[in-house]
């Protein structure tokens, strides 16, 4: 009665025993000047695979930030970029008469109308020129941009060639600071304030007052148009009211969408050239893992042998080997991040493609970024680890111990 009860205990699969978790990390500790070497060159491939997801996101974030949510942006038809645009007055005394358009206090129509251009400006560090955006507004079009202070000096008045500029601006380029004057448009401008927009492109951008920009440049007609709706739904009736009147040849987006569009060919294109070296350097990264866990395996044939006769499976030992590459990488993932993190207190400037104008920016780390980053390393170190790991299972358990 016996036989089939035993027969069963026979025929159940038996479980394998798993090496522990702290054999794993005692032979990492063990050969920690090996482990030390591997993990930081792992850790400069991670900062740089971070650095450049930073970077695009950093970018993503100041110009999608700048945008307001019931804000409407309308360029010419076809326009890519506002320095490519140009609206009639004609066109834009009818945009302003149209429903749909909040007003403030005092009843007027929350419409700017602005001139945008770009000048050539010596930038402070080396004297090298750079493209400054200059925006022509209003008083109206500070009321639809809340995230704008003036923090140094006042506003600049209208109807004089007074100006004020973004912060990274008054920093960066020589003759902007406050006080400062700078000569453009065969004109001289006196900087009587400087203005901070919370991190956003405008800290890129020198403003002053638009009909004294567009008779300074000679220009006839608005770059673009800026206005605030009563009501979010009322964009639906706008761009309908738009379309239907032959005059108004524009184009009418969110200034949200617009703004993550101006972002979005700089971004790409940094993220697709820094991942592509990330990659290469990756690679080098890879074969340094797989040396290094070779040699564990190379020096702990006898060790592998013993595990191997106390009764752990050959799948034991590749877990175990490839755990220790697993970890080794997440070391030097966590290195690699903890100091691209740092990156978040620098500032830099590079040219958007989109304007062709500098636009400055901070990196900025998400914890999307930090899992795609850890994501990054443990598969460098499961390429690296899986071959030695895979070598180390396979060994038999006589040869293990005649070579110990």
């Amino acid at each position: 009665e016996d036989e089939p009860h035993q027969h069963r205990q026979r025929a159940a699969p038996r479980r394998m025993k798993a090496i522990p978790f702290s054999y794993i990390a005692r032979n990492l500790w063990v050969r920690r000047v090996t482990t030390l070497l591997t993990a930081g060159g792992m850790a400069l491939v991670v900062f740089v695979f971070a650095t450049v997801l930073m970077m695009g996101e950093g970018i993503r974030a100041t110009l999608v930030a700048t945008g307001q949510p019931d804000n409407v942006l309308l360029l010419r038809k076809g326009a890519g970029a506002e320095i490519n645009s140009g609206i009639e007055r004609i066109q834009a005394a009818i945009v302003e008469s149209l429903d749909g358009i909040a007003t403030d206090g005092e009843g007027r129509r929350m419409v700017s109308k602005e001139p945008v251009v770009l000048i050539n400006l010596p930038k402070r560090s080396n004297g090298k020129p750079s493209n400054v955006t200059v925006r022509g507004t209003s008083a109206t079009g500070m009321k639809l941009r809340p995230q704008v202070h003036v923090i140094e000096g006042r506003m600049f008045r209208p109807g004089t060639s007074e100006i004020i500029a973004g912060r990274s601006v008054a920093s960066g380029f020589r003759g902007a600071a406050l006080g400062e004057t700078l000569r453009f448009a065969q004109r001289d401008w006196v900087v009587v304030g400087v203005f901070d927009s919370d991190k956003t492109a405008f800290d890129s951008e020198i403003w002053g007052d638009a009909e004294q920009m567009m008779a300074a440049f000679r220009r006839p007609v608005y770059s673009t148009l800026v206005l605030r709706l009563n009501q979010r739904e009322a964009l639906a009736g706008l761009k309908a009211a738009i379309e239907a009147d032959p005059r108004l040849q524009l184009d009418v987006k969110p200034e949200t969408q617009f703004y993550a569009e101006q972002s979005e060919a700089l971004a790409t294109f940094i993220r697709i050239l820094g991942l592509s070296l990330s990659v290469i350097f990756s690679i080098g990264a890879i074969v340094g893992a797989m040396i290094t866990m070779f040699a564990a395996v190379a020096q702990r044939v006898g060790e592998i042998g013993t595990l191997r006769a106390l009764g752990f499976r050959r799948g034991a030992v590749l877990v175990a080997f490839l755990a220790e590459s697993l970890l080794l990488s997440l070391v030097g993932g966590v290195v690699g991040l903890a100091a691209a993190s740092g990156m978040q207190a620098v500032d830099i400037s590079t040219t958007n493609f989109q304007t062709f104008s500098e636009i400055a920016f901070q990196f900025r780390l998400t914890p999307a970024i930090a899992g795609q980053t850890l994501l990054f390393a443990m598969a460098m170190g499961f390429i690296g680890g899986f071959i030695p790991a895979w070598r180390a299972a396979r060994l038999k358990i006589v040869d293990c111990l005649r070579a110990a």
